[in-house]
């Protein structure tokens, strides 16, 4: 009996050690496999990389020469003399180049790093600025201007305690179309400017009427001063330039003198372009038009309201200044004929535009505002829907700015085969941008 127990004892180690045995090599055989799947996966997903990486390579390199012959030809009819272009998607700088000359009696090129003046893209700094500080619980679009400003007074004592930040953001103020302009022009302190609306009639109750602004507008840098205890230039430098890395930006007249990349304004006369001096006006209303930057920096800020630097600020807080807040009417405005034109709104410091492409019946909202000043005329556009920014800026009024939005929207698409995605791969730091055919 004792032996008949040690002997199936043994079976038992013996049968336990084959089992154990087969298991281990069937595990061995599983890794195996697994480890050559994960090899053709790899080699499957360097292949599928390589080709998207080819892609956009080609894609690039088929934007420039379209976007480089537009412009050339624009330049060789006379209808500009420089232009800084930049264009964004998704995380990618896709292009950020400049066309012509700096100034039209050298010889200098604009390149992706010569700066123009804003003018009123400065607006939509202002604009986000602000509601980074709401984000903070700083401010809120309905504070009174008079619980930051206690000298301003515009009609009687009623209509003067209604007026609130999102009035003057969105140009909704009441306040008589470019009310003071003059004053700011001239130079004059913006809080001495605030005193003196008590001398103009309001046109409408606030809130009801749009009427754009650039006076009533920059109360909103007295008012981010009281909040945060600086000029807006230190809020927006500390805020947004340094850590998005705009190291062209400046925001007065002296800084623009002695940078050395700089693309002079230019007016067209009947023999011609010529150049002009460069002006000390705005700097004293920086949240209005004193923004200088380039093509380059403004991709940057691009990439960032597309949502790209999140750490910087969060996409939802960025998204409240794209709400409409009052509707545009009428259809005379030169963005209110672009193809496909819907409606228009603004909302703080920014245009909101809906279109329909009648062919796919698509929906499109752009963001967007214009600028002029000192003889620059600049556009920007921003589609949150596919991802993209375009930005172009001028150093002369040029009639081209009235359509340059749509005409190199329309050659995107057609680069990227009207179907832009979302999908991204990372190169150089950026995503590239894969298309679908």
């Amino acid at each position: 009996m004792k032996r008949f127990k040690i002997l199936a004892g043994t079976t038992l180690l013996i049968l336990l050690y084959i089992a154990a045995f087969t298991y281990i090599n069937k595990q061995r055989e599983d890794l195996i496999d697994i480890e050559k799947s994960a090899l053709i996966l790899s080699s499957e997903q360097i292949k599928i990389n390589k080709e998207k990486e080819l892609r956009y390579l080609q894609n690039k390199e088929e934007l420039y020469k379209r976007i480089r012959l537009y412009f050339e030809k624009e330049i060789k009819s006379g209808g500009i003399v420089g232009a800084g272009i930049s264009i964004v998607k998704g995380d990618s700088i896709i292009l950020s180049d400049g066309f012509g000359k700096r100034d039209i009696h050298k010889e200098e090129r604009v390149n992706g790093e010569t700066v123009f003046r804003l003018g009123s893209l400065s607006k939509g700094f202002t604009g986000i600025l602000t509601a980074d500080l709401k984000e903070e619980g700083k401010l809120n679009w309905n504070d009174k201007i008079t619980d930051y400003l206690p000298d301003f007074h515009f009609g009687d004592d009623e209509n003067t305690s209604h007026i609130k930040l999102a009035h003057i953001l969105s140009h909704t103020s009441g306040t008589a179309y470019h009310s003071f302009t003059n004053l700011v022009e001239a130079g004059l302190p913006i809080t001495t400017i605030a005193k003196r609306f008590n001398a103009i009639k309001p046109i409408s109750e606030p809130g009801q009427v749009y009427s754009y602004q650039n006076a009533m507008f920059s109360l909103s840098q007295e008012v981010i001063k009281k909040t945060t205890g600086n000029e807006i230039t230190m809020a927006l430098k500390n805020r947004f330039f340094k850590p998005l890395g705009m190291s062209t930006v400046s925001m007065d007249h002296k800084a623009l003198l002695s940078y050395n990349n700089v693309a002079l304004p230019h007016t067209k006369g009947t023999k011609g372009w010529r150049s002009l001096p460069l002006t000390n006006k705005y700097y004293n209303a920086v949240s209005a038009g004193g923004i200088n930057a380039s093509s380059l920096d403004m991709a940057k800020w691009m990439r960032f309201l597309l949502g790209h630097n999140p750490e910087v600020m969060r996409k939802n807080a960025i998204g409240e200044v794209f709400k409409p807040f009052i509707e545009l009417k009428g259809h005379r405005k030169y963005y209110q004929r672009w193809p496909g034109h819907v409606k228009s709104a603004y909302g703080f410091g920014w245009r909101i535009h809906e279109f329909k492409d009648h062919e796919t019946n698509e929906s499109t909202t752009m963001w967007h505002h214009g600028g002029s000043v000192n003889n620059y005329r600049n556009e920007i556009a921003v589609y949150p829907k596919s991802d993209l920014g375009i930005c172009v800026l001028l150093n002369g009024n040029s009639k081209l700015a009235r359509n340059v939005i749509p005409d190199l929207h329309d050659i995107v698409k057609k680069v990227y085969s009207l179907s832009l995605t979302k999908k991204e791969v990372k190169l150089d730091g950026y995503a590239a941008l894969q298309a679908t055919e």
